[in-house]
């Protein structure tokens, strides 16, 4: 289920030739640990024994892709490269460094596998909000939102087999923080995320619709760790998901609303912000009231230590916080709460993102994404700049702090789910 992989394949059978698939494995990657790196690695297993059966060779290349890729290209005579698309930083630049290094007679193509409509095409601009966007991608979906081609048992054998990867060496060459643990609820790989999805189908799609806001019901799809690290295509999940409109349409067409529209409107953002992770990316009447209201009194204060370990005045922040912690994973409502809390406790909107960003990235399996910067969906985060800055919000009534930045309050929680429960169930340990 994967567009890029599917047209290098097309590629080959057109020519007549092998299909070599490469990952370049980074020694880090922003504030990603072992639990993220571990949850990737095994994922990969399964893709070099999927490769293996389908007479496809699977490199694991260690080191950035610029210092590994383009001799890879010429060692084994590469005739065309397709890479996968991110609309973050990072992984743009290493699309260009390997732009710059490839030999000039290599052609080199971008494949937007991810989305469903392809990001660029979507829009040519940053888009205002989800209502913007919404009809741009709604319009397109008959053309992209189809079924895969199957990727078929390629012909023609590589001249020399890959070289057996030895996984031990893949652990030993990151140089990432060990202390986050792996956590136990999410297998990863393709296998059981698919396993994950066919569980939302069968047991909590039918309250998606009426029940996803609340952290105590099990509602959500769960998804997102999977989509994050590419074992299951989000396109996959919505043909399978679609399937149940007619029983319910309710649910259906809200998952719909968050995994295409709020998720594309997420990766626009960034694909078209430079500074999607930064104050200076949210709009004029955000950075404004953010501003005049920057030496406002802060009811507390908090370090970094203290948010980290989940030890401030209020249960339900710390229970939100050591569910990510715990678990990687933080109910989507209350990641909302939870980063406008840090706005309110911190010494100016820069700190709290640049902590709320920071605490994301380290324990949530589906941070680093476009999603946790700015998306607002139930599953994945709410992202931080909608939390903090109210990118794709409105002004709303002003008050101390916030100024016009949506307030969310513990009171306004207790109206909507039985905070009590949530706070016993993630209790500190004493």
């Amino acid at each position: 289920d994967n567009w890029a992989f599917l047209y290098a394949q097309r590629l080959a059978l057109k020519q007549g030739l092998p299909l070599h698939i490469c990952f370049c494995l980074v020694p880090k990657f922003l504030e990603a640990t072992i639990r993220h790196y571990d949850f990737m690695l095994r994922g990969l297993r399964e893709v070099a024994e999927e490769c293996a059966e389908l007479n496809i060779s699977f490199h694991l290349l260690l080191g950035y892709a610029k210092d590994v890729l383009p001799a890879f290209v010429v060692e084994h005579g590469v005739g065309g490269l397709v890479t996968d698309f991110s609309p973050l930083r990072l992984p743009r630049q290493w699309v260009e460094d390997v732009k710059e290094r490839l030999p000039e007679d290599v052609p080199f193509a971008q494949v937007d596998a991810h989305n469903i409509v392809p990001c660029w095409v979507a829009s040519p601009k940053q888009e205002y909000s989800a209502r913007t966007i919404r009809g741009k991608i709604h319009a397109q979906l008959p053309e992209f939102l189809t079924e895969f081609p199957p990727v078929v048992r390629h012909p023609y054998s590589p001249s020399c087999p890959a070289e057996p990867i030895v996984w031990e060496a893949c652990y030993s060459s990151l140089q990432v923080d060990h202390t986050v643990q792996e956590v136990d609820w999410a297998t990863p790989g393709t296998a059981a995320g698919l396993a994950v999805l066919k569980s939302f189908i069968t047991e909590r799609l039918k309250s998606f619709g009426s029940h996803r806001n609340d952290p105590n019901k099990a509602a959500l799809s769960n998804l997102s760790p999977w989509f994050h690290f590419g074992q299951v295509s989000t396109q996959r999940a919505i043909l399978e998901v679609q399937k149940h409109r007619r029983k319910y349409k309710e649910s259906v067409d809200a998952f719909m609303e968050e995994a295409v529209v709020r998720r594309e409107l997420a990766e626009n953002f960034c694909y078209y912000n430079e500074n999607y992770d930064s104050v200076q990316g949210a709009y004029d009447w955000a950075q404004t009231t953010l501003k005049l209201h920057a030496k406002d009194k802060r009811p507390y204060l908090y370090s970094l230590q203290e948010l980290e370990q989940g030890t401030t005045h209020d249960p339900l922040w710390n229970a939100a916080q050591l569910q990510m912690v715990r678990e990687g994973k933080m109910h989507g409502f209350l990641r909302m709460y939870w980063a406008k809390k840090i706005l309110e406790w911190t010494r100016s909107p820069e700190e709290a993102l640049k902590f709320a960003i920071y605490l994301n990235d380290r324990y949530e399996l589906d941070g680093r994404d476009p999603n946790g910067y700015v998306g607002k969906l139930q599953d994945r985060a709410w992202g931080c700049l909608w939390s903090i800055c109210g990118i794709h919000d409105q002004g709303w009534a002003e008050r101390a702090v916030f100024g016009k930045i949506r307030y969310m309050n513990y009171a306004g929680c207790k109206r909507k789910f039985d905070v009590d429960q949530f706070e016993r169930r993630y209790a500190p340990a004493h």
